[in-house]
């Protein structure tokens, strides 16, 4: 069956010597394999440059329920970015953010309000001009909301300790391991009142800012089964001062 949807790329590898197969989290199916033929002639309507991790696709391609890898007819950009692909530090957010979600959309289905989170945070990013620095831990913890699992505020006082596990403060100390002591759970409580337009006013240093990825890292792998390590990590930790 042909049928358009838009799509984010989210990670292509070659295939042949011709061919990529590509991971796009669409709009009408979730998340999808694709088998794409590159020609070689340059006035062919898919090139290889549609596919770097997440650029925003309009896509027509053929969908067969019985499969697992769809063929994909036409591509072209929904909207080009103006700034990511030739800024090194939102080009660096964003490679993080394409592996990241390779692995936590793996069994999405569609999910529009999903879709829509994702698209605006994207050009969210690629329009803001300063002030970016904390845009990952704010996509990653709203992102939280989507997937089941966004932390619990109700009844938070200072001096609650966060349960990774059940996703919420509590007086008393948990009987587990995977909990935050109540410097760190504060920290938790300001993220989570943080949005793209308000971020700015919390400064973060580098430490405490890649504190706050490792304490994320650990909560998503809690509650995603075999999430891996993330190899864009290492890049990631080193921006921004």
């Amino acid at each position: 069956m042909l049928a358009k949807t838009r799509g984010i790329v989210l990670h292509s590898v070659k295939y042949g010597e011709a061919s990529l197969i590509v991971e796009v989290f669409t709009e009408m199916y979730g998340y999808m394999s694709f088998i794409v033929r590159i020609p070689k002639s340059r006035t062919g309507k898919i090139r290889k440059q549609l596919f770097q991790p997440m650029t925003i696709l309009d896509m027509e391609c053929d969908v067969r329920q019985s499969s697992r890898l769809h063929h994909l007819r036409e591509a072209r950009f929904a909207v080009p970015y103006l700034n990511i692909p030739f800024d090194a530090y939102k080009l660096s957010i964003s490679f993080f953010i394409a592996e990241f979600l390779q692995h936590t959309l793996r069994s999405e289905q569609q999910n529009l309000p999903l879709f829509e989170y994702l698209v605006s945070s994207l050009w969210w990013l690629d329009g803001c001009l300063d002030s970016y620095s904390n845009f990952h831990l704010v996509f990653l913890m709203r992102l939280s909301r989507f997937l089941g699992f966004y932390p619990n505020l109700d009844g938070y006082g200072a001096g609650d300790y966060f349960d990774l596990r059940s996703s919420c403060f509590t007086i008393i100390r948990p009987s587990h391991s995977d909990y935050l002591e109540p410097v760190e759970a504060s920290r938790i409580h300001i993220m989570m009142r943080m949005n793209y337009e308000t971020m700015h006013l919390y400064t973060m240093s580098r430490d405490e800012r890649n504190r706050c990825i490792e304490v994320m890292m650990s909560y998503y792998r809690l509650h995603i089964p075999d999430f891996p390590e993330m190899k864009s990590l290492s890049v990631l930790r080193e921006l921004f001062v």
